[in-house]
């Protein structure tokens, strides 16, 4: 027998398995969610209904039901089923599991091999399936909670199909714990537990769509509801306990509320989901949006991030969105990041408020980011001409002999303080990067840009200033 040969599925009686397994959907009828692929005529469902739904990878958030489906298509398909962790898994592993796969293939046998957190294995791990999943020895069906395009071989992701699970919406949540608090059989139905619809809603709510993590909190709060009898001393000292049945007893909100503890917020800090939020901070406090930047600020926050890595992301925010149309925003962004380092969190929470608040509201510009962009691809495609002769310093009788500061013109010798002299390389003369828009302090520099170039267009028709004589 294989190392990872399949343990048969233990008895619907066995409570000491979770409450989430025994649960556990066994026919695309019972399961919820994820109607966008196994609806009636949806992709995903004709597929597996026709056998031949080949090599698969599910990616989503955890406790949307990815290992479920590999387990119910490997029934639906009479496949064998193995399963097993990258976490634990390494090649000596999945060579023995490809040959078990192989000779079971010479029989007639086909085996489906399903790899939870597929992105954990490293390129040659995920290269070892290639062969064989070529070859149809196996149906490889992976789960992973990252983005397939960054963490699974070309090669490989090439040879499956991706399918999106979405998080459960809070009534399919509400509609699995119902049926949990039913089910005499596999769920928590011999406890005569009730609920009311409210007090479901709020784990369905603080479980963020995970329906793993809603059973589990509903398997903690069912605990809690059925504490035992107390035992009674009877006439000899003996304890005995009360024969009347048990009445109902109720789930409260009280009771969810001790078991809940804290609210499972989906995050990772090196994950696309951080990614995801920063990204929606950003482009919230860009659109002027306060309530949002907040709102994003604070699932950040709440889950754990680091706070210098938002506050570093938030100064980013004030040159690259706002800029000189505001150039007090970056001053405040680095005092909030300044006040998070003293303070620490969670007081220095209120600082990023402040800063992103501050960043929402202030007049927008990206006319500085747009002119540095432009001038990193004219370093890039153009030729790195030498400084022109009129702008070099000439500290040596040498230099001076060679031109260094010849035609150079002091600003300040003239009375409208702007020269006509030209302070590009010949190859970018005329060239304009910087285009201020009329937001904030920006209108105010527009106009001041345009008085320098009448200026500098008088200086170039009066000619260049005299030199002064030498004392």
């Amino acid at each position: 027998m294989s190392l990872f040969q399949p343990i048969p599925n233990a008895g619907a009686a066995d409570t000491t398995r979770p409450l989430a397994d025994r649960m556990r959907p066994r026919t695309l009828d019972e399961f919820v969610g994820q109607e966008h692929l196994i609806g009636p005529g949806k992709p995903l469902r004709v597929q597996i209904e026709r056998d031949d739904s080949g090599s698969l990878l599910f990616w989503g958030p955890p406790g949307t039901g990815k290992t479920t489906l590999a387990k119910i298509i490997a029934n639906m398909t009479k496949a064998e089923f193995i399963e097993f962790s990258a976490v634990l898994a390494g090649i000596k592993e999945i060579k023995q599991v490809m040959a078990d796969a192989e000779r079971a293939r010479q029989y007639g046998t086909r085996t489906i091999v399903f790899i939870d957190e597929i992105h954990r294995f490293n390129k040659a791990q995920q290269d070892a399936f290639l062969p064989h999943v070529e070859k149809g020895n196996i149906r490889l069906i992976g789960a992973t909670t990252e983005n397939p395009s960054f963490e699974i071989n070309s090669a490989l992701l090439s040879r499956c199909r991706v399918y999106v699970l979405q998080p459960l919406a809070e009534e399919q949540i509400v509609a699995l714990l119902r049926r949990a608090l039913t089910d005499r059989v596999r769920g928590l139905g011999e406890m005569d537990l009730t609920a009311s619809d409210e007090v479901l809603k709020k784990i369905a709510s603080y479980t963020s769509g995970d329906a793993r993590s809603a059973y589990n909190v509903l398997e903690v709060a069912a605990g809690l509801a059925k504490s035992p009898l107390l035992p009674t001393s009877g006439r000899s000292g003996a304890p005995t306990v009360e024969s009347e049945p048990e009445p109902s007893r109720e789930i409260t909100d009280e009771i969810v509320h001790d078991a809940l503890q804290k609210r499972v917020l989906l995050y990772d800090k090196t994950g696309e989901e951080h990614y995801n939020l920063i990204s929606a901070l950003h482009k919230s406090v860009r659109n002027s949006d306060p309530d949002a930047a907040l709102y994003w600020l604070g699932r950040m926050l709440e889950a754990g991030e680091d706070p210098l890595y938002i506050a570093r992301r938030v100064v980013r925010m004030s040159v690259e969105d706002i800029g000189l149309a505001d150039p007090n925003a970056l001053s405040l962004c680095m005092a909030a990041r300044d006040a998070v380092d003293f303070i620490g969190m969670p007081e220095g929470n209120l600082a990023l408020a402040q800063a992103v608040v501050y960043l929402s509201v202030a007049p927008k510009s990206n006319a500085l980011y747009t002119a540095y962009g432009d001038v990193q691809a004219d370093v890039e495609r153009t030729a790195a001409q030498p400084v022109p002769l009129h702008l070099r310093n000439a500290p040596t009788r040498l230099m001076k002999g060679l031109g260094y500061g010849r035609g150079y013109q002091y600003a300040h010798n003239l009375e409208s303080k702007v020269a006509d002299m030209e302070c590009l390389p010949e190859n970018l003369r005329g060239r304009v990067y910087y285009q201020p828009t009329n937001e904030g302090i920006e209108k105010r520099i527009r106009e001041r840009m345009e008085e320098i170039k009448r200026q500098r267009s008088q200086a170039g028709a009066n000619g260049p200033p005299k030199p002064k004589k030498e004392s």
